[in-house]
């Protein structure tokens, strides 16, 4: 299906806000292993309007990148499996390195976290890839309430004629965007 708009005038998928079983335990996981700060934390009730407790984390400026949402009047049942909770398969986080990424990577061995799949390249181009879409590395850990977690670096981007470029500057070759 194509569409008249030419270019989103959105800057970036923002933030994500998941609903966890229990905060205390969730904020440890993304402190530790992701090192992300805590700008602010609410109770339930605190607000007329929100009747959750919220923990507000950041990578770096932006007041906040994920919302950690409890709901005290839900019952939460712990999954046994390493399916993710209905309605979000993944969500991503950016390393602006490989360096980085690969710091990320030991980070999570180093605090135990069970590594669901990867480190693996998702592509079909790459010779070292695994065939599959996205052209990036990647791990995925799962975090307490099991949401899946990608970490990933060197996402080619597309240039204006639908190419896409890797990370050394250079067009893939047999590569073509489905929408320009």
């Amino acid at each position: 299906m194509k569409n008249n708009i030419k270019k989103s005038n959105f800057l970036k998928c923002q933030h994500v806000s998941l609903e966890v079983s229990n905060v205390d335990k969730s904020l440890e996981f993304y402190r530790n292993f992701l090192l992300m700060k805590l700008t602010e934390r609410h109770k339930a009730g605190e607000h007329k309007a929100i009747p959750f407790e919220m923990a507000f984390l950041r990578l770096n400026e932006q007041h906040h990148d994920l919302v950690l949402t409890h709901n005290p009047n839900r019952n939460y049942t712990k999954k046994n499996d390493q399916n993710s909770p209905a309605g979000i398969h993944h969500f991503a986080f950016e390393c602006s390195t490989r360096d980085s990424f690969l710091y990320y990577l030991s980070r999570a061995k180093e605090l135990n976290l069970e590594i669901v799949r990867g480190p693996v390249i998702h592509s079909s181009f790459n010779k070292n890839g695994d065939g599959t879409w996205g052209e990036n590395e990647s791990f995925y850990v799962l975090d307490p309430d099991n949401h899946r977690i990608e970490i990933f670096c060197d996402m080619a981007v597309i240039n204006k004629k639908g190419e896409y470029i890797n990370t050394d500057n250079k067009v893939v070759p047999n590569t073509i965007a489905e929408e320009i």
